[in-house]
């Protein structure tokens, strides 16, 4: 008995017609029901009742379609699951965040993924949010690590939180300490100093200028314009005090001081998206998975 004949004896089987089972199996009519003729001489019964314009099963037939039937659609699920193993040995994933997470949360996951997975290639663009956001929307990315509220909401997307992160002042041990070099500080104590303010359209400006703007004073920027490492370097250099993600300031090295923000302090919110109507390839789910782990 071949696998063959019996998707050829299911085609059958459902269309009642020899012809119509040809064209859905993609085989000329003869092949098909010479095939048919072999599948019943091996079983040593006949499966289909002949008639002029009508075709119907025998109960040697009737016995045999349920079986056939759970005989393809285990073929079908064994092919996935190699498919499956497959992509997890080969292939890639694509891959955006924003500069920030890319300095901060990405290293250790992306270590560990590519250790268990060294044959994936990792594919990382780095962008704000907005950019990320229409990355995913016209199929360029797999998945993306964005900052909630997205700039635009989009039905398209599902989002997850991965985490919730603290922000806290950086600047240079050169330079006066913020808050008079109290442990922690209010945003209301960064108004007079002067801030090294990343560009626009970078999620982390628009939530310290918002936060500036609600403690009832407008920013003061010394430098702008920079991506995650520019900032970080102007700080050292001592030309002034810039708002980051916690895990960004713990990775930068020496050269920082490091001032906790006094409660209720900054935060924000990442989540990890992907198209609603596609789901990601297996190998993305499977670093979707280890991030959520991490």
């Amino acid at each position: 008995m071949q696998f063959q004949q019996l998707q050829y004896f299911v085609a059958v089987a459902e269309t009642r017609h020899f012809t119509r089972a040809a064209d859905l199996v993609h085989v000329a009519q003869p092949s098909l029901s010479q095939q048919i003729k072999a599948l019943e001489r091996e079983l040593g019964a006949d499966l289909f009742l002949r008639a002029r314009g009508n075709i119907t099963l025998t109960d040697a037939g009737e016995a045999l379609l349920p079986l056939a039937r759970r005989i393809l659609a285990d073929a079908d699920t064994a092919r996935h699951e190699v498919q499956e193993l497959v992509q997890l040995r080969s292939g890639r994933v694509r891959l955006g965040a924003t500069p920030s997470l890319c300095t901060g949360l990405l290293p250790d996951v992306l270590r560990a993924f590519h250790d268990r997975y060294p044959g994936i290639r990792l594919l990382i663009e780095e962008g704000g949010s907005h950019d990320l956001v229409r990355e995913l929307a016209r199929g360029a990315l797999d998945l993306a690590l964005v900052v909630l509220p997205l700039p635009s909401p989009s039905p398209a997307l599902t989002t997850v939180e991965v985490l919730r992160e603290d922000l806290v002042v950086v600047s240079s041990p050169d330079s006066p300490a913020p808050g008079q070099g109290r442990r922690t500080v209010q945003v209301a104590d960064l108004e007079g100093e002067r801030l090294v303010m990343f560009r626009h359209g970078y999620d982390l400006r628009e939530l310290t200028v918002a936060a500036c703007r609600s403690a009832g004073f407008e920013p003061d920027f010394a430098v702008e314009g920079g991506e995650m490492d520019a900032v970080l370097g102007f700080v050292r250099a001592g030309l002034g005090v810039a708002v980051v993600p916690r895990m960004v300031a713990a990775r930068a090295g020496r050269g920082l001081r490091v001032t906790p923000l006094a409660a209720p302090g900054m935060h924000r919110t990442i989540a990890l998206a992907h198209r609603s109507d596609v789901a990601p390839p297996r190998a993305a789910r499977e670093l979707q998975r280890m991030l959520f782990e991490r």
